[in-house]
């Protein structure tokens, strides 16, 4: 009798493969150094959109698609003009993974004028700058592990944690907590002439 060799993980899911890609593509990038600010925004703006619901390992420099029903977001890989006017819901901006594993979001016009959705960000910013502001270093803010996000985007969390990190470390702020890191900034500005 013949015997068939199963492959146990054919599609190459499962979590030793993911990291093991995300850490390999992080390791062959050279993150620059970034003030408190851009940490600030970077970190926000990505977890945003890693808070959205998707089942798919976003690749780096591909566009995708932000979508809002209600307060619940969708990323897509599916652009609005390919939809044909068949999906329910508000497209919020285009979105792009970066080599240094934060994303960006722009964000559509009608989006941007949409007082409902500006409010809700707005208040998500609030809370995410109160928190920020509550952690002892700006290493405890970052997500190396938030075990509510599904699995994608846990994986892509700790990635952006790591790069963030490795970021701070260049610009000399690891250590410090969030109005320690801003006060830095500040004093360097003042210092500079302008």
């Amino acid at each position: 009798m013949a015997t068939i060799d199963k492959i146990p993980n054919p599609q190459g899911k499962g979590l030793v493969t993911a990291f093991a890609s995300l850490e390999e593509s992080r390791a062959r990038i050279s993150v620059p150094p970034k003030h408190i600010n851009q940490v600030s925004n970077e970190l926000f703006t990505s977890l945003f959109v890693l808070q959205s619901r998707f089942h798919f390992k976003p690749v780096v420099g591909r566009p995708y698609w932000l979508y809002r029903r209600d307060n619940r977001f969708d990323l897509s890989m599916v652009s609005p003009h390919e939809w044909n006017g068949s999906r329910d819901g508000e497209v919020v901006g285009e979105c792009e993974l970066q080599q240094d594993m934060t994303w960006v979001l722009q964000l559509e016009p009608q989006a941007a004028e949409d007082d409902e959705l500006m409010a809700y960000i707005e208040d998500r910013r609030r809370k995410f700058e109160q928190a920020l502001a509550a952690a002892d270093t700006l290493e405890f803010a970052m997500p190396y592990y938030v075990a509510e996000l599904p699995f994608y985007q846990r994986v892509f969390a700790s990635v952006l944690a790591c790069s963030l990190r490795d970021s701070m470390a260049k610009s000399n702020i690891s250590g410090l907590n969030y109005v320690q890191a801003r006060g830095l900034l500040e004093s360097r500005s003042e210092q500079q002439p302008g």
